[in-house]
């Protein structure tokens, strides 16, 4: 479904619309974090960061400007002349998060970014990506395997089939931010989106 919202591949029915517009290829409407910050390792942050204004033409003292911005909104000041290699896993995808938001997008797609980090940095990067949305407020889809990363992060928690990917349901959220995750409000959701994920696997192993 990321791929389709991002314009990598095709439905093969109905319609995908961003903004009312059909989406039928990459634009710069939708930025995309992957699991892996997929940055060019001879580049130093603030110029993968500014990547794609470099092949706009735009000038290396404008493209540096411009960045500084997100460099800043992901705490990485201090460290934009760093390269890739020179930095830890949470900071890369730092980068990674600053170069989708330089586009501007309406939307961002978010696919597991946090995966492959440890739990700590994990927690810091939720907290942070919170922060970014309260001051863009730009639409997030992010993909998680992780019911409480959901719940941490998602106003609308979207429960999806294995096979076929069918949305099975979607739940809204909205319990106040920062949210307390042992707050009978968050578990009461938790307890619900398990009992259907439990259903799922029963219908899966059911049918094998």
């Amino acid at each position: 479904m990321l791929n389709i919202i991002a314009g990598f591949e095709q439905a093969t029915s109905g319609r995908t619309l961003v903004g009312g517009k059909q989406v039928e290829r990459p634009g710069s409407d939708r930025g995309v974090v992957f699991q892996q910050p997929t940055l060019m390792p001879w580049l130093t942050a603030i110029d993968n960061i500014a990547f794609h204004l470099k092949l706009k033409g735009v000038g290396k003292a404008e493209r540096h400007h411009r960045a500084m911005e997100f460099i800043d909104l992901v705490g990485l000041r201090g460290f934009e002349h760093h390269h890739p290699s020179e930095m830890s896993g949470g900071m890369n995808q730092r980068v990674g998060i600053a170069r989708a938001l330089l586009m501007n997008p309406s939307v961002i797609l978010m696919d597991e970014p946090f995966a492959a980090l440890d739990a700590q940095t994990k927690l810091e990067m939720q907290e942070e990506l919170v922060a970014i949305w309260q001051k863009r407020r730009c639409t997030i889809v992010f993909v998680t395997h992780s019911v409480d990363e959901a719940l941490v992060l998602g106003n609308k928690i979207v429960v999806m089939t294995k096979r076929p990917g069918r949305i099975r349901e979607a739940v809204n959220f909205d319990l106040p931010r920062p949210r307390d995750i042992t707050s009978p409000e968050f578990n009461d959701a938790k307890r619900h989106i398990l009992a259907l994920i439990r259903e799922e696997s029963t219908r899966l192993a059911q049918a094998s």
